[in-house]
Order: structure tokens, then C-alpha cells, then sequence
């Protein structure tokens, strides 16, 4: 999956998306705030992260 294609879906979610330190993002989704790391040099987001990102939705009442 590329990171571009979840932070769309980020921002479709209303979410405010921030550049931070490094290759960090900042998300503040729902009044909740969490930071990912931005995969580099590829644009590709790994499995485990997509999970991680998943998890963080569901816990924010995000359906699949």
C-alpha cells in the first residue's frame, strides 16, 4: 500500500495531518494523536504498519 493512499484516507476522515521530526507524520483524527513513520526511500507501507493503522482506526470506531 502507499503511504500517498493512507494519508489520503487520513484526510478523507477529516484527519489534520503534520510533517514532525525526521520522516515522522503527525495525525490528530477525532480529537486522538498519533504519529507514523513515513516509509523511506520506497513509498510502500508495510504489512505490520497497515496493521498497526487498521488497529488505530477500529479503535476510533472506523469500520473497514
Amino acid at each position: 500500500m502507499k503511504w500517498a493512499d493512507v494519508e489520503a484516507l487520513f484526510k478523507s476522515l477529516g484527519a489534520t495531518i503534520t510533517e514532525a521530526e525526521g520522516s515522522r507524520v503527525t495525525v490528530v483524527l477525532f480529537g486522538e494523536v498519533h504519529v507514523f513513520h513515513r516509509p523511506h526511500p520506497r513509498p510502500d507501507t508495510d504489512k505490520g504498519a497497515v496493521a498497526g493503522i487498521r488497529k488505530w482506526l477500529e479503535s476510533l470506531g472506523v469500520k473497514p
